[in-house]
């Protein structure tokens, strides 16, 4: 098993290696569309409409890139990726970017050749149940079944979590969450674990989401953020810096409804050089001077992507918490624009 782990790494290195060499920056200028690898389907993350356009928190990220390279948030083909394809997806060059929330950890960092450009959410791994199983705790699991989406760190979490506790359990390994889903309803498992904002963004589909219980351990760091390929710092530097404007843009008040008229020019030197008006940043990343206002643009700012789609006002009903700007004492937080 170690074998096939350690040759299955390399064959993903190998691809990246091959597929950063071209320039990922000239290719989708090129082709003038940005390749984005999306999950299968979570709600206020990354989900079609009933006309099959994307919408979500993490395919902001996705349409954002799009604008500032682009100057179109809707040049963007969404490819579905489960937690087992994804990366090989990536490595593969047969997406750009991957904006799927995946955690940022050490092996997929160093040993998977892959580039974690920030974090887009802070998150945690927490467990689902039905309120009739009468559990109030993670710690009363033992024996229980739990449906969990193989390849992700939420399966080595949960082996982890269970063996520290010397409590066992039953795994019903699935694919994707729409899977998951349909059998935590069915009742093939008594526990649905992933990322708590997962737990909740699937309990908001259901019928009934005042039956199911999200518990209160959180048991793991789940840094979430989009990736891109080792090797092609000049992408890299694309997709950071987006993500980063869009926080910036936050932080420094600048909003879908008055980037208009503070594009035209302020007295805040920050501002001006984020939206193109003074410095040279644009050109530093091979784009136009206005590409991060394009890119704020696509869906509004950081706090504005997070309020849409998965705030406290949605169905899904986050709260800001880790994810509230580092000025209001959260995570949130962008190295500077000069």
């Amino acid at each position: 098993m170690k074998k096939s782990v350690f040759l299955g790494a390399l064959t993903i290195a190998g691809l990246a290696a091959g597929a950063a060499a071209a320039g990922t920056l000239d290719d989708v200028k090129a082709r003038g569309t940005l390749n984005c690898g999306v999950t299968t389907g979570l709600t206020g993350f990354a989900v079609p409409d009933a006309n099959g356009v994307w919408g979500g928190f993490d395919v902001g990220v996705c349409r954002a890139v799009a604008a500032a390279v682009l100057g179109d948030p809707m040049a963007v083909e969404f490819v579905t990726t489960t937690g087992q394809t994804r990366f090989t997806a990536l490595a593969s060059g047969e997406i750009d970017l991957l904006a799927r929330n995946t955690t940022w950890t050490f092996s997929r960092d160093v040993d998977l050749k892959f580039e974690f450009v920030g974090v887009n959410y802070y998150d945690g791994q927490g467990f689902m149940v039905p309120r009739d199983l009468g559990v109030s705790s993670a710690k009363d699991l033992d024996g229980a079944t739990v449906c969990i989406q193989t390849g992700t760190t939420t399966e080595l979490n949960l082996a982890d979590y269970f063996r520290s506790n010397n409590i066992s359990y039953e795994p019903v390994p699935i694919e994707t969450n729409a899977e998951a889903q349909q059998q935590y309803l069915a009742g093939a498992c008594d526990v649905y674990t992933t990322d708590a904002s997962g737990l909740a963004a699937t309990r908001a589909t259901f019928e009934a989401p005042g039956d199911h219980v999200l518990l209160p351990e959180i048991v793991s760091k789940e840094p979430l953020g989009p990736l891109v390929r080792h090797g092609d710092n000049e992408w890299a530097d694309v997709a950071r810096w987006t993500l980063n404007a869009l926080i910036t843009a936050e932080e420094l008040g600048v909003t879908s409804a008055n980037i208009a008229e503070l594009s035209a020019g302020t007295n805040n030197p920050e501002i001006n050089r984020l939206l193109g008006t003074e410095g040279e940043l644009g050109a530093m990343l091979g784009l136009d001077a206005d590409w991060a206002m394009k890119a704020i643009m696509a869906g509004g700012n950081y706090g504005e992507l997070f309020e849409k789609n998965i705030g406290e006002n949605t169905p899904i009903g986050l709260a800001r918490g880790l994810n509230a700007m580092w000025t209001e004492g959260g995570l949130i937080y962008s190295p500077p624009f000069r």
